[in-house]
């Protein structure tokens, strides 16, 4: 296969918010938002490149009525403390603007093949007042130094509400042990196109350094990818610990053809070298709702570091 000819171009079709993991068990799996917002599902490949052709799975639907009815969205799969979760986030069948993260926990190895169920809300911490209680998204995490992490945005504000990303440990894979700490709100014009948003968290880890991209404005040409960085030695629940670029790291080229990058997850080939998986769209004109428009494609772009170690989004070499 020729790796470089599908680089930076559609590689999985009309799937949204795309999340690839290199596993403890050898695969790669793969799940992203699907455009009808009402399922979560999985694909699996011995290879990343084959991940495209790889046969996809639903493994849960949303439900009839109540939480978990609508807007199912940006799933993720995990392997945390011993077992597989997936965290999502997910409305109500009766109000599909309730968004709020949820948890579902896989009953073996195989997370194709054996059952899932439901583990409810995420929760915060006990002494936490703010978390989860309004629209809340994106949630990722990560292990570092023996602790678990999680990273999601939430909406605050009086009158126009305003996306942050917040970060707490976790003590459970479904509850949260410290009350929440903000690392980004929407400081800069190229994060307030449309609507002011911090949203989509990643963690790729390089040379020292823990790199957090994240999304910013609204869903069409505008939205791009920012990020922050911290010591790897730093305190990451301390604010000052992380600091953010002026400037997007990665935004629409029409000369690419690529616009709206962003929603991304980082993983490695079978060589070893870095990917960011990302999905954008090709066409500068979105017909509709952007939200609801399927055209946001699965995309590959392989990475490069700097001398210091800072990786570098380019679509081209």
């Amino acid at each position: 296969m020729d790796k470089e000819a599908i680089y930076n171009k559609p590689w999985i079709l009309q799937r949204a918010d795309p999340y690839v993991l290199k596993a403890h068990d050898g695969f790669y799996y793969f799940t992203a938002s699907v455009p009808a917002y009402d399922r979560i599902i999985l694909r699996r490949s011995e290879t990343l490149y084959g991940l495209a052709e790889a046969k996809e799975h639903t493994i849960w639907l949303k439900h009839d009525k109540g939480i978990m009815g609508e807007h199912i969205w940006a799933p993720e799969l995990h392997y945390v403390m011993g077992k597989w979760y997936i965290y999502f986030a997910a409305g109500s069948a009766e109000d599909k603007w309730l968004i709020r993260p949820y948890v579902l926990e896989c009953q073996g190895e195989d997370p194709i093949a054996d059952e899932w169920i439901e583990m409810g809300k995420m929760k915060c911490a006990l002494d936490d007042e703010f978390s989860f209680r309004a629209f809340s998204l994106d949630a990722t995490v990560f292990e570092h130094r023996g602790d678990w992490y999680y990273i999601w945005a939430e909406k605050v504000g009086v009158g126009k509400m305003i996306s942050n990303l917040y970060i707490a440990k976790m003590k459970s894979p479904y509850e949260l042990e410290t009350v929440q700490v903000m690392l980004t709100t929407p400081d800069y014009d190229w994060e307030r196109v449309g609507f002011w948003v911090n949203e989509g968290p990643a963690i790729l880890k390089n040379a020292g350094k823990i790199y957090l991209t994240y999304s910013a404005s609204e869903t069409g040409a505008p939205y791009c990818m920012g990020m922050l960085t911290s010591d790897e030695d730093a305190d990451l629940l301390d604010p000052i610990s992380w600091s953010k670029e002026r400037y997007p790291v990665l935004k629409s080229d029409e000369t690419c053809g690529i616009y709206g990058p962003g929603h991304n997850s980082f993983t490695i080939d079978e060589e070893g070298q870095p990917i960011l998986v990302y999905h954008a769209r090709t066409e500068s004109i979105i017909e509709g709702d952007p939200l609801y428009n399927p055209n946001r494609h699965a995309m590959l772009m392989p990475i490069r570091f700097d001398d210091s170690g800072k990786p570098i989004f380019s679509y081209k070499e």
